[in-house]
């Protein structure tokens, strides 16, 4: 550190602008033996100089990048490197010229029924064995040789969108030239309608009318003299029956169709009968495989007869089942609680079919029961000369079966099944000759046989194309090995039955039907049991079109004339023809 003498000034530094355009500024230094005596003031007060120069150096800068300008050359675009490409060279196809073949699940349209009696009269014409007329509005008229007056009707209504109306009428009458008495009538109406509202939901119903007359000409007209109206046998019947069921799933998978009918029946000895009926099936839908089968089924019979004491057969079941369906197999089984008027029996309710090759061939077994409502107006069906009966009960079928059916070519189906099958409680009609043993035998007393055992092998095969063209042939065969009391009198162990129908032109149509069965056996006047003869019945039928409007028909029946009984002392008419013209008036 110096000392300079006192009334000595320090030395002084001049500082000079550098030249323009330059942001410093340059220091004219004293000589340097000056300097050397300069104290630590002046370098105080050089530092704060020096500070001073280097922020206002800092400011002139800051003011001079404010006013300079950045001058853009070319504007950026980003882009992408182009990617390498794979090419492909597709190879032509190459030509195939085999047949494609789809497979379609057509289910199989057969029915595989189990026996029962059946509902075949001695003295009915099956006047018109073809398919029902498929016109909406006609009327058909005809006459045939044995006195026979036809004519039916069909009327329908519609309003072409939910609902519609359909009406049909039938008569015919018919009188034999070689028995005495030898005459039926039978005369119905039907009157079907249904609706269907926004939310699928179908309302439906039913009345039928029915008048049905037989004379009973079985007996020797040698030995027994009857007058015409103690011949008579009138059967006068009227249902109806109303339902409601949707046609599409509820939102929580449900499908319902409650339903009652109501119905009398009546002949011309004071025997009234009623019956009413109330079914409840509801079905879950769990997924498209799976689903529950749940339902109630009551029925209800009250017989009375002049001056006798009514009788009552009920019927009541509760079936409940599970379904499991998919491409492969579909199964179904469950269990049926019934009581047969009080009388408690659990049912078996399985069934189960299952696919070899798609379609064309599928296993079926099948282990169940169920139950034939047993009324005077069901057995008058099976045997119009019947009397009346003094008890009613209801016969219990039970099924064990194994066996094959299919469809294959789109076409051609066939059903082959065959198993044990047993009758409880089975009504046999045997003629009724008295106690005595004495009587003409014209009438048919009804027994009750506690169980029939038999062995069952049925059959059905056809081909079907479209509307054109179907011929469709089945067999059944009882083999009965066991009876409790009465042998199988009146029931016919082996029946075949083959139907053509063929559309040739346009407006020409042929149908045939052939009839084969075995005669059942009955009871004769000692008791005995012998068999009826085993026929062949052949109809065949003809029309053509000769107008928009008009068509000509023609039915021959029992083409071999031959002579046959279904109940015995009961002669079926020979051969008889009918012809006839239908007047279409559709729209």
């Amino acid at each position: 550190m110096h000392n300079f003498p006192v009334g000595e000034t320090c030395p002084t530094v001049s500082l000079r602008r550098a030249p323009a355009g330059s942001r410093f500024y340059r220091q004219v230094s004293p000589p340097a033996c000056e300097i050397l005596k300069c104290t630590s003031t002046f370098r105080h007060f050089a530092f704060l100089t020096i500070l001073s120069l280097c922020i206002a150096a800092g400011s002139n800068a800051q003011e001079g990048l404010k006013k300079e300008t950045i001058d853009i050359t070319s504007s950026f675009k980003p882009s992408l490197k182009e990617a390498a490409k794979i090419n492909f060279n597709a190879a032509p196809p190459v030509p195939d010229s085999s047949r494609p073949v789809f497979k379609y699940n057509i289910p199989v349209n057969s029915l595989a029924l189990v026996y029962q009696p059946a509902t075949v009269s001695a003295v009915a014409l099956n006047i018109d064995s073809a398919a029902k007329w498929s016109a909406s509005n006609f009327v058909k008229l005809g006459y045939g040789n044995f006195q026979t007056p036809f004519a039916q009707a069909g009327l329908t209504f519609t309003n072409g969108y939910n609902s519609t109306l359909n009406i049909l009428g039938n008569f015919i009458s018919s009188k034999g030239s070689a028995t005495e008495y030898q005459q039926y009538t039978k005369a119905g109406a039907d009157v079907y309608g249904s609706t269907t509202n926004a939310s699928k939901q179908e309302l439906y119903g039913r009345l039928g009318f029915s008048n049905e007359a037989y004379y009973m000409y079985g007996y020797d007209h040698n030995a027994f003299e009857h007058t015409k109206s103690d011949l008579l046998r009138r059967y006068l019947g009227f249902d109806a029956n109303v339902g409601f069921r949707n046609t599409e799933l509820t939102g929580f998978g449900l499908k319902y169709n409650p339903n009652v009918k109501v119905g009398f029946f009546n002949d011309n000895h004071s025997a009234r009968e009623f019956n009413a009926v109330a079914d409840v099936p509801l079905e879950k839908v769990i997924n498209d495989e799976l689903s529950i089968h749940l339902g109630l089924h009551g029925d209800y019979t009250q017989l009375s007869r002049k001056s006798l004491k009514s009788i009552n057969n009920t019927l009541f079941t509760v079936p409940v089942a599970i379904q499991y369906k998919n491409d492969m197999i579909d199964v179904h089984g469950g269990a049926i609680p019934s009581w047969d008027n009080s009388s408690f029996k659990l049912l078996p309710d399985l069934m189960a079919d299952v696919k070899l090759s798609g379609e064309e061939a599928i296993l079926q077994f099948g282990w169940l029961m169920h139950y034939d409502k047993g009324s005077y107006q069901r057995w008058a069906a099976m045997n119009p000369y019947i009397d009346q009966p003094d008890t009613l009960f209801n016969t219990r079928i039970h099924e064990t079966y194994g066996g094959i059916k299919g469809t294959f070519l789109e076409r051609f189906f066939y059903n082959v099944k065959a198993g044990l099958v047993q009758f409880y409680n089975m009504p046999l009609f045997v003629n009724n000759y008295g106690i005595t043993g004495f009587q003409d035998g014209k009438s048919f007393a009804t027994l009750r046989e506690e169980k029939l055992n038999a062995f069952q092998l049925h059959g059905e095969a056809g081909v079907v194309q479209a509307e054109d063209f179907s011929l469709t042939a089945k067999f059944n065969w009882l083999l009965f090995n066991k009876h409790e009391i009465y042998p199988a009198w009146g029931v016919i162990p082996r029946e075949f039955d083959a139907s053509l129908r063929w559309k040739i032109l346009k407006d020409l149509w042929f149908k045939s039907d052939l009839f084969f069965f075995e005669g059942a056996k009955y009871r004769t006047q000692d008791g005995s049991t012998e068999r009826l003869r085993s026929p062949v019945d052949l109809n065949a039928g003809l029309e053509f079109r000769i107008t928009k409007q008009f068509n000509l028909w023609l039915q021959a029946n029992n083409i071999f004339n031959n002579t046959y009984q279904r109940w015995n002392q009961y002669n079926v008419y020979g051969f008889n023809i009918l012809g006839g013209i239908v007047f279409n008036f559709s729209k």
